[in-house]
């Protein structure tokens, strides 16, 4: 996983300054996360990281936790993206969770895609099952889902089954990723 120190230095001393904006007025991050994609640029970085995602991640690492749910309440999708993949990298424990919660009830696959990944260990096993699922409803990928395989369980596999009924039953198909899994669990 990428962390903190390698977004800084890849965007190098240009995000100085507005680290120390916020570090003196953390208000500050409430204009400046939203400009980032402007002041930063979209470009790739490591790790599937951009420019924009990267600044936004280390300005998070400035304010607490009430002004990061700020944030993200307020913000586009590119914005709600950046925090929910920033949360692992933050020093924030268990708080982050109803921002997963949030964006586990849109209809974004992005975010739904996003709220899976590494951070989503803070997520109840139930929260977590029903997630995956609205990942195989929804046409979300399985592979972002972060330790699938490590994390899938009985219950899992038991909810896949009968969704796979349902959906046979209703002369549609199962994504392949899911009968995927739906095989492997049957081995385990």
């Amino acid at each position: 996983m990428t962390t903190l120190d390698q977004l800084r230095q890849e965007l190098g001393d240009r995000i100085d300054d507005d680290l120390r904006r916020v570090a003196e007025n953390p208000r500050a991050a409430a204009a400046l996360f939203p400009a980032a994609g402007r002041r930063y640029g979209r470009e790739p970085l490591t790790g599937g990281w951009t420019a924009d995602e990267a600044a936004r991640a280390l300005l998070l690492t400035e304010i607490d936790m009430a002004e990061i749910s700020e944030i993200y309440r307020y913000g586009d999708t590119a914005e709600k993206l950046a925090v929910l993949k920033a949360l692992p990298l933050l020093t924030i424990g268990e708080k982050g969770t109803p921002l997963l919660e949030d964006a586990l009830r849109t209809n974004d696959t992005r975010l739904v895609a996003a709220a899976l990944g590494p951070y989503a260990m803070n997520l109840s096993p139930e929260a977590w099952r029903q997630a995956v699922l609205k990942c195989v409803f929804m046409g979300v990928p399985l592979t972002s889902v972060h330790r699938l395989t490590e994390r899938a369980d009985p219950e899992l596999r038991a909810m896949l089954r009968a969704f796979a009924d349902e959906r046979r039953a209703a002369g549609r198909d199962m994504p392949p990723d899911a009968l995927a899994l739906l095989d492997q669990l049957k081995e385990a």
